[in-house]
């Protein structure tokens, strides 16, 4: 014969979130270190904080603090402020808020903190259960917890933010100089992504620079668009025949990309000696 799972309203099993929930939590800290597989040891309540208690702190078997905090109700902004204030004042690297229904939002910020921080957090759903006339059970369920994949994916998103405001920095130097230089640039704005350009003063004629890690590329692009695609190739031509003379203003040597059998054409520089990271 198999019982019917029932569930237990939390508050019948435990009248009282601290005198009731929290005592029993500290008498029973392997319920959680089952669900998170951290084995916790030596839980104390109401540890201080500043001027602050936090429900639990345990410690993970190395002396590494552990803080929890519980709620047997929703979520809420309160005890997310109060386990980041506990997380700091303890001076631990590991928080687990418990509570009783997780509110997306809540789910969310977990899932960022684990992204974005060095510290790891778990979110877990309490619930109460039993089966026929038995006495209730806790039911722990891991609804946020931290991962590789997703620290990974937090540095890779911290990378990336970085880069686009190392970008940004490096075109308003760039446009400072260059204004000293031609007025080419006199009507451009910084922006944070890898290439920026600027009219050449000719129709179909643009000079784009691009930037990348430890390169950079500046060229002459030639366009004048789909109805005019011929002309494209007689530009360059025609800059082409005066290409000893062009590479001496220039100083260098440069490549000359007709790209046949496509419609537009160019002059650039690649240039290895530096990037936005150096």
């Amino acid at each position: 014969m198999i019982g019917k799972l029932q569930r237990v309203p939390l508050r019948e099993v435990w009248k009282h979130e601290a005198r009731d929930f929290t005592t029993w939590l500290q008498d029973n800290i392997e319920v959680i270190s089952d669900v998170i597989e951290i084995e916790l040891e030596n839980p104390e309540r109401e540890q201080a904080a500043g001027v602050f208690s936090v429900d639990l702190v345990a410690d993970d078997g190395s002396g590494n603090p552990i803080v929890i905090e519980n709620q047997l109700e929703k979520s809420d902004h309160d005890h997310l402020g109060k386990i980041l204030t506990y997380l700091v004042a303890v001076g631990a690297r590991v928080a687990i808020w418990i509570v009783a229904d997780p509110r997306p939002e809540h789910i969310s910020a977990i899932t960022w903190l684990n992204e974005s921080s060095s510290a790891n957090f778990y979110l877990l759903k309490v619930e109460a259960i039993k089966i026929g006339e038995s006495p209730p059970a806790p039911l722990l369920t891991v609804i946020v917890g931290p991962s590789e994949e997703g620290k990974s994916v937090g540095k890779t998103k911290k990378e990336i933010a970085e880069r686009y405001i190392i970008r940004e920095r490096f075109w308003t130097q760039f446009l400072e100089y260059a204004k000293r230089k031609t007025k080419l640039h006199a009507n451009r704005s910084s922006t944070s992504h890898n290439w920026i350009g600027a009219g050449a003063g000719k129709q179909g004629l643009a000079y784009d620079y691009s930037i990348r890690k430890y390169e950079a590329q500046v060229e002459l692009y030639i366009d004048r668009g789909k109805e005019r695609g011929e002309e494209n190739k007689v530009i360059f031509d025609q800059l082409f025949s005066h290409k000893p003379e062009i590479e001496e203003i220039y100083g260098e040597p440069l490549n000359w990309e007709k790209f046949e059998g496509k419609r537009a054409c160019s002059i650039r520089k690649h240039i290895q000696i530096g990037g936005y990271r150096d």
